[in-house]
């Protein structure tokens, strides 16, 4: 599945950011999109803006947690947000220590030039549109 047209607003916010940084983000928007499609456990994407930037909502299912797309003050890389309450970046370190580089607890940020890692990211937006589906099987148990 491709990603749908972008609403106005988000396609505007998008467009805000410096070209290469823009350029990336969309990548990383179309890998939401096709991740979502992928998992019938997290539904319809609500694509809004948050803090006048690009944000993924499970509001359909409330299986995830919201993904903001944007950057930081003091780096040229694309950042990937979440929520700090979380332990989604957390996570991410564990498992991938030396792939990505990451602010706190809610940044993941990506360099604006070479090949996308995919894979390693794949399973970052798959924990972060998961994770509160995550949360109750825990407490379940």
């Amino acid at each position: 599945m491709t990603a749908p047209p972008l609403p106005r607003e988000v396609s505007r916010a998008f467009d805000a950011f410096p070209a290469p940084i823009g350029k990336r983000l969309l990548q990383v928007r179309a890998l939401i999109f096709a991740i979502a499609a992928a998992d019938e456990q997290v539904g319809k994407l609500t694509e809004t803006l948050k803090w006048s930037e690009p944000a993924y909502l499970t509001g359909e299912t409330g299986s995830g947690s919201t993904i903001r797309l944007g950057r930081l003050k003091d780096s040229d890389h694309a950042a990937i947000l979440f929520n700090c309450q979380t332990t989604l970046v957390d996570s991410f370190r564990e498992r991938f220590p030396d792939q990505f580089e990451y602010r706190q607890t809610r940044a993941l940020l990506l360099p604006v030039a070479g090949r996308l890692p995919k894979r390693e990211l794949s399973v970052c937006l798959s924990l972060a549109l998961t994770y509160h589906l995550d949360r109750r099987s825990r407490k379940a148990r």
